[in-house]
């Protein structure tokens, strides 16, 4: 018989979705979870998208607007570009999916420095590509050890600044000089999913990198600054041709009017993305104390996230905290089996994590 699908479809381990909080609380019998496991924002959505979004509900009967106008419109003004350079996604992870499928042939390389997003290798196995990794230093990116992993095979560059899981950046000039030096007929994607968490003047932004690499595709999300994960709503921008290309493939109405209308909105909703700013960096600041405070490393970051360095594997601190009703992640999967990851909480669900990671710590010790 012939093979039901490929060999990049069968090695593949499928994305473990996490139970619904109320189906772990029923399960472990505990009541007022918490949830720092995956980067959200903890104010919960932008205010001025809940307004749009209730104001779009009575025209919910009609397919979206599949050119994605008036968010393209408004997102080109802020960052100077025409629409024809902008596309909206299902989520930025859609669009990920997008470039591969758009521009990646069976056998095609693809290079990335790990750890970083999985998302990447999944997708590119899945498309038929090869996935070459190339390990971080000291938790950053090392562009020179990406560019020497290129070979005539290269397709495609996947770049997470900030890298997700390690929090850490790249700077402007290093990434030009980088850019400078790849062939023009690679694809370089630069996944900015986190950007607007920086706090160094000097970090990489898309933006400002276009002119130098002709083949750059930026990525960026609604998901964490503006609260709007679940609505699964992304855009990208790059030169106008890599854009049509991409349209191409993409399915129409993929992105739902709710999200357009949501993201639109959030965009200008600037009280509400100072405030998220403020609770990230004031809880960083208890969380980094508290942990010193308890004799463990926690690597620094540019994120709303970062990693802990815990003496017991990072599995069993994540199955035990989940016994206290506090979600985290285990960091077995990014070749991290001695972190665990969290992202910045409300002041309350900090303080608990923190009272809840000591306890069970120390019943570890006794």
């Amino acid at each position: 018989m012939k093979p039901l699908t490929h060999k990049g479809v069968e090695n593949l381990v499928p994305y473990p979705p996490g139970k619904p909080i109320e189906e772990l609380e029923r399960e472990f019998g505990i009541f007022g979870s918490i949830k720092l496991a995956s980067n959200e924002n903890p104010l919960g959505p932008s205010p001025m998208a809940v307004k749009a979004i209730v104001e779009k509900i009575p025209s919910l009967h009609r397919y979206p607007d599949g050119s994605g106008y008036y968010l393209k419109r408004r997102l080109g003004e802020i960052l100077g570009l025409p629409m024809e350079q902008i596309i909206l996604g299902n989520g930025s992870n859609e669009i990920i999916e997008l470039i591969i499928r758009t521009f990646l042939a069976a056998g095609d390389e693809v290079v990335q420095a790990f750890p970083t997003f999985l998302v990447y290798e999944k997708m590119v196995n899945g498309a038929r590509g090869q996935m070459i990794s190339v390990p971080l230093r000291d938790f950053r990116i090392d562009l020179d050890d990406v560019h020497a992993a290129i070979t005539p095979r290269t397709k495609i560059l996947f770049i997470n600044n900030p890298n997700n899981p390690t929090g850490t950046i790249l700077f402007k000039d290093e990434m030009l000089r980088f850019l400078e030096g790849i062939p023009r007929d690679i694809v370089v994607v630069l996944d900015e999913a986190y950007i607007e968490f920086t706090t160094d003047p000097q970090v990489a932004r898309g933006e400002d990198l276009l002119a130098v690499c002709p083949r750059l595709v930026v990525l960026r999300t609604f998901s964490k600054l503006y609260g709007l994960a679940g609505l699964r709503i992304g855009y990208g921008f790059a030169d106008s041709e890599l854009i049509d290309y991409m349209n191409r493939v993409r399915q129409p109405f993929n992105a739902n009017a709710l999200a357009q209308a949501a993201a639109t909105a959030a965009l200008d909703d600037r009280d509400f993305v100072a405030r998220t700013l403020e609770t990230t960096r004031t809880g960083l600041a208890f969380l980094y104390a508290g942990l010193r405070e308890m004799g463990l490393e926690a690597l620094p970051t540019q994120t709303n996230y970062f990693l802990i360095r815990v003496p017991i594997p990072g599995k069993q601190v994540f199955e035990r905290m989940l016994r206290e009703g506090v979600i985290i992640r285990a960091m077995d999967s990014y070749g991290l089996p001695e972190f665990i990851r969290i992202n910045v909480g409300l002041p309350q669900e900090n303080e608990r994590f923190l009272e809840a990671l000591k306890k069970v710590l120390e019943g570890e010790r006794r």
